[in-house]
């Protein structure tokens, strides 16, 4: 893809999430599209809406789990941008339209006191660098159609990182944790829909370990010349599969001692 195919696509997700009204596959669009073409959409995106005056505030890291991973046919993670715009209260309500098919999963948040970069960082060098870490949400929306409406073809790995990893929000928990108070493998929650439980899960299931999946974007980003900011809220990887969230849905994950968050759509 060219530079200005990544403009025209980011163009394309922009126009949707503004509108609600999809774009079409961008695999089917630029037949041949690579994880490196995928970024490059989504840098185009991030730069127009930083451009519009938005402001960056961490990172999330998606298809951690094995399940999500061989559902894509991919072996790696991937990852998207936070933005300020995104940020929701603990106990706050979406407004109604603000997205165009929300779901939900449950996260160990990361909210990072030092820089971290680079392809040779350790796990000390994560754990060092965690101010705390916190339970917490993450909000998922598609602004691309999930699949073609006339080849039936779904979309894949490229579509959801052009689209910022299918990222559009975040609530975090009101609890924060030194990162060695808690073994995160064995750190879970319980997520309720309406009162009605609806999965459980364990950090296990993000790469075995969240800090991992925390090293991974580290390393990654020292291929793009990105890093990791202090004050950035880097979300590990969810460990429940999405939780669809229509209008009227009240999510309520509980992790135990380790806190609990909470998110309603009118």
């Amino acid at each position: 893809m060219t530079p200005e195919q990544y403009a025209e696509a980011a163009a394309d997700l922009l126009k949707a999430e503004e509108t609600g009204q999809q774009c079409g596959l961008l695999s089917l669009r630029f037949p041949g599209m690579t994880l490196d073409d995928a970024y490059g959409v989504q840098k185009a995106l991030i730069e127009r809406k930083l451009a519009a005056g938005r402001r960056k505030i961490g990172w999330k890291i998606g298809l951690t789990s094995r399940a999500m991973q061989d559902a894509l046919k991919i072996e790696t993670p991937d990852s998207g941008v936070l933005l300020d715009d995104m940020e929701f209260a603990n106990g706050a309500t979406v407004p109604a339209g603000r997205f165009i098919q929300p779901r939900v999963e449950a996260e160990i948040a990361f909210v990072m006191k030092a820089p971290l970069a680079g392809a040779e960082c350790t796990r000390a060098d994560v754990l060092a660098a965690t101010g705390s870490v916190a339970p917490s949400l993450e909000i998922l929306d598609t602004r691309i159609q999930r699949a073609d409406p006339e080849t039936g073809q779904s979309r894949i790995i490229t579509d959801t990182i052009s689209d910022n990893a299918a990222n559009a929000g975040v609530v975090l928990g009101d609890d924060r944790h030194a990162p060695e108070a808690f073994d995160l493998r064995w750190t879970g929650a319980i997520v309720s829909r309406n009162g009605v439980v609806e999965e459980t899960g364990l950090g296990a299931g993000v790469l075995n370990d969240p800090v991992t999946s925390v090293l991974w974007l580290a390393r990654r980003m020292a291929d793009y010349g990105q890093i990791i900011e202090a004050g950035d809220t880097v979300l590990s990887g969810s460990f429940i599969r999405p939780i669809e969230c229509p209008p009227g849905a009240d999510i309520r994950a509980d992790f135990g001692p380790f806190g609990s968050v909470a998110i309603s759509f009118a």
